[in-house]
């Protein structure tokens, strides 16, 4: 498989899965019976804030790619395929998520699952941008496995 996608597409789609985690955390957060589970929502909420805005430029870093394509939007539609098993890249899923949340484990177990979903994701798209675009990707990584300790962390002590 040659280099489909550019660094710049996959920060974008790093900024969507940001946008939900932000929201879902929001949501939690208020659903949240417990002050120090409200804490720590909120500081991950702000946590994904801030991740977006390191996106944000990271992908001023970057190239604009703007690919052939033999059909208006067949990129964006390979790209939605390769990561439709991640909820997080979908508009207001993390919204969505968060109102069918029971408890602040529940909340916290299911965080989790979406960091280690997010850092695979990255990892294989990885593989489908230029050399050059893997020292962003490789950043973006790394912002996501910096939230997958913290929350394992939280985990322990809720």
């Amino acid at each position: 498989m040659g280099n489909i996608f550019t660094a710049s597409e996959v920060v974008e789609l790093g900024i969507q899965i940001e946008k939900n985690g932000r929201d879902f955390y929001n949501l939690v957060k208020e659903k949240s019976n417990s002050p120090k589970a409200r804490e720590k929502f909120e500081y991950l909420a702000k946590q994904e804030e801030a991740h977006i805005q390191v996106f944000k430029r990271l992908l001023e870093q970057t190239q604009k790619y703007e690919p052939a394509e033999s059909y208006p939007g067949e990129y964006l539609n390979y790209l939605n395929a390769v990561a439709d098993e991640h909820v997080f890249t979908k508009e207001h899923k993390g919204e969505e998520v968060a109102r069918g949340i029971k408890s602040d484990k529940e909340a916290i177990e299911l965080a989790i699952g979406f960091e280690k979903d997010s850092i695979i994701l990255f990892g294989v798209m990885k593989g489908v941008v230029s050399i050059d675009g893997h020292k962003i990707i490789d950043q973006l990584i790394k912002q996501e496995q910096s939230h997958l300790v913290q929350l394992v962390e939280i985990k322990k002590n809720i």
